[in-house]
């Protein structure tokens, strides 16, 4: 009874769908011979596609729901499967060894251009794991996260074209100008959460775009900046391909660190006081827990990875303008942030390459590479809200010794 009621439900919807697409795809008027073309195959094509689409949604909900009953039954072990998987030794180390060993001969292996593509998808990883302190650990949603980014790349841009500044003396400035930057976009939301604050940090995001688009006079307005000079070594002169490979090794190497910085955060004092304003502020200072100095160090820290990114991604593109600063980019990195799950490490590194890669390498389909992108976020959303790798919940036990020095459980 259940799969006829299923069966009856998606023939509706497929009757539905074909009746609100039959204006669009069925009729056709043809201007030059001043006729009206029927396309009924078309509506065929939608009606038996939109059924099926639709039969196999309805039962992926269904198995969905009943995980959910089972686990909240305690049938099936509540740890996620991909946990389970990294925390396994003899899967884990090899894993790890062949991306490592994977890694180090990509460039050897594949075109100046792929090398290109990996270097911008490690750049997303910097920025996604520095947007998942303000978003995933502190759960302060940020959408002008790209403000901070374009801050870096114009400090390079025009400390270098006025005082003729490299790459590696600005690398540190437009960290610390990221870190200036997010105290001034801190202090003004202190005392805003949720929508109100995602709407202030997509105007502050907003207004940095506008002034560097319309002050001429600073920021070259909308013809930009070229001719900006890429990372060196030493003074030694590289070619175009030279170039590109050192980029990609220096990417490797400043995504280690992040790796490494952001983990240690996560696992500090400062870290769990981010996680707990993140569960319920109200508790969060209830506990003593200084709200103001949580809130401004989770800004000031995650805008010092957009201002590094920023630097590298003048020096990697070597051109930049405000049309390279959009909304469009904050919704990406937070889409990566979203998608590998929020608070997440390997979850943030892996949405980077998947939302990166995915459309550069489904060029071969590009009439409906987008389609297919926001086709697999919908159903990332759906089926796997949490994310792909999801942040498990820490639980602190607390042990008191007994009187015979032995640990004891309170």
């Amino acid at each position: 009874m259940k799969a006829l009621s299923e069966f009856k439900k998606a023939l509706i919807i497929s009757l539905w769908f074909m009746l609100l697409t039959f204006p669009i795809m069925v009729i056709r008027v043809n201007t030059i011979e001043k006729v009206v073309e029927w396309r009924w195959r078309n509506m065929a094509f939608i009606g038996i596609g939109s059924f099926l689409l639709s039969f196999v949604w309805r039962y992926l909900l269904g198995r969905k729901e009943k995980g959910r009953k089972l686990a909240e039954a305690g049938s099936v072990e509540a740890r996620p499967f991909s946990r389970r998987l990294l925390d396994e030794p003899r899967i884990y180390r090899p894993a790890l060894a062949a991306v490592t060993l994977f890694a180090v001969a990509f460039p050897f292996l594949f075109s100046s251009y792929q090398t290109n593509i990996m270097t911008t998808a490690l750049m997303y990883v910097m920025l996604g794991l520095g947007l998942n302190i303000v978003v995933g650990l502190a759960g302060l949603l940020d959408l002008g996260y790209v403000a901070f980014y374009a801050v870096g790349a114009y400090s390079y841009a025009l400390l270098n074209h006025h005082f003729g500044l490299g790459f590696w003396a600005i690398l540190p400035v437009g960290a610390l100008l990221g870190v200036l930057f997010g105290i001034l976009l801190g202090f003004p939301v202190l005392r805003l959460r949720g929508d109100y604050l995602a709407i202030v940090t997509l105007g502050f995001g907003e207004i940095i775009r506008l002034i560097l688009e319309n002050w001429n006079e600073f920021s070259f307005g909308p013809s930009g900046i070229a001719n900006i000079p890429r990372p060196g070594l030493f003074g030694i002169q590289m070619s175009l391909n030279e170039a590109t490979i050192y980029l990609y090794f220096l990417m490797i190497a400043l995504c280690l660190f992040t790796i490494f910085v952001v983990n240690r955060l996560q696992d500090s004092r400062i870290g769990r006081a981010w996680i707990a304003l993140r569960e319920d502020e109200v508790a969060c200072q209830a506990m003593g827990i200084d709200k103001t100095k949580t809130k401004l160090t989770a800004f000031a820290l995650g805008a010092t990875w957009a201002g590094m990114v920023g630097v590298i991604f003048a020096a990697k593109t070597t051109f930049i303008n405000p049309a390279s600063f959009t909304f469009l980019e904050s919704a990406m990195i937070l889409s990566i942030v979203v998608l590998g799950g929020m608070g997440s490490i390997i979850g943030v590194i892996l949405g980077a390459f998947i939302l990166i890669l995915t459309p550069e390498y489904l060029r071969a389909f590009s009439n409906y590479r987008m389609l297919l992108f926001g086709t697999t976020m919908v159903l990332m959303m759906v089926f796997r809200p949490q994310g792909i790798v999801t942040n498990v919940r820490r639980i602190y036990k607390f042990r008191a010794r007994g009187r015979d020095g032995e640990p004891s459980q309170a």
